[in-house]
């Protein structure tokens, strides 16, 4: 997210680079740096790919490629901290291009699949799909978006995580509706969600869960979302985790004092 945006973004990286004057400004070095940028701007590309597909109503292959986005997306920052791309190439805001692919990636196309999915009120999907772009629109710009402690201010604008949910529960048109209303308010609600990889309590435990998580999404898309109650129940344990622990953990603390 997000990645100055949602998750470990590659300008977030450049502006954390611990060691400014470690890579040698030659012309080797300033082409792999460019390169980096050039590896972020990728999404963008996968981003259409995965549009064609939820276009033709190919819903496993488009989250399959989203899902590529998302490897992409946690690669790029540990690169950019490597080449030090904010030194060698500052011509091209790493922050500005992560911003542009985030958005097309975690907003953008879930948003279109959400809303065509037909599995929302026919009444309100139009009208839920431009209130999931405006949310996150305006949830990319806010620069308060991340806690000191490295958790998200509200939710996140992960829809291309809530389009998966939407299509493995396939719930009622009404619940549906009401499901992706309550997480548009929500991207504005006061409370933290967990960042997987920076939010330092309990990483262990988050990294084992989202690893857990990938193995169980990835064949969930290979069966196309038929799979079992069990395979269910543990996406969604997981989905918990990362949306309210902090919440309990806070409740806890405050009960304890």
């Amino acid at each position: 997210m997000q990645i100055g945006a949602i998750p470990d973004s590659t300008a977030d990286a450049m502006d954390q680079t611990t060691e400014p004057d470690s890579v040698p400004a030659t012309g080797q070095t300033r082409t792999a740096a460019l390169a980096v940028h050039i590896f972020t701007a990728m999404g963008a590309g996968i981003a259409l790919l995965a549009m064609l597909e939820a276009v033709r109503e190919h819903w496993a292959n488009m989250f399959g490629w989203l899902g590529v986005a998302l490897i992409i997306d946690a690669i790029d920052g540990p690169l950019a901290r490597r080449l030090d791309v904010v030194r060698l190439q500052p011509n091209w805001s790493g922050e500005v291009l992560d911003l542009v692919v985030d958005f097309v990636t975690y907003v953008f196309v879930p948003a279109y699949a959400i809303t065509a999915s037909g599995m929302l009120l026919p009444v309100a999907a139009p009208l839920l799909g431009i209130g999931i772009m405006v949310s996150g629109a305006l949830y990319f710009a806010d620069r308060r978006m991340k806690a000191s402690d490295n958790h998200f201010r509200g939710f996140p604008a992960l829809w291309n995580v809530a389009a998966f949910y939407l299509f493995l529960l396939h719930l009622p048109p009404v619940l549906s509706s009401l499901g992706i209303a309550v997480l548009i308010a929500l991207t504005f609600a006061p409370f933290h969600v967990l960042h997987p990889i920076r939010v330092v309590r309990l990483r262990w435990l988050t990294l084992w869960l989202m690893a857990i998580g990938a193995v169980l999404a990835i064949y969930t898309l290979a069966r196309d979302f038929d799979v079992g109650a069990p395979i269910v129940a543990g996406l969604c344990a997981i989905a918990a985790y990362i949306i309210g622990s902090d919440t309990v953990i806070r409740r806890i603390k405050l009960f304890k004092a």
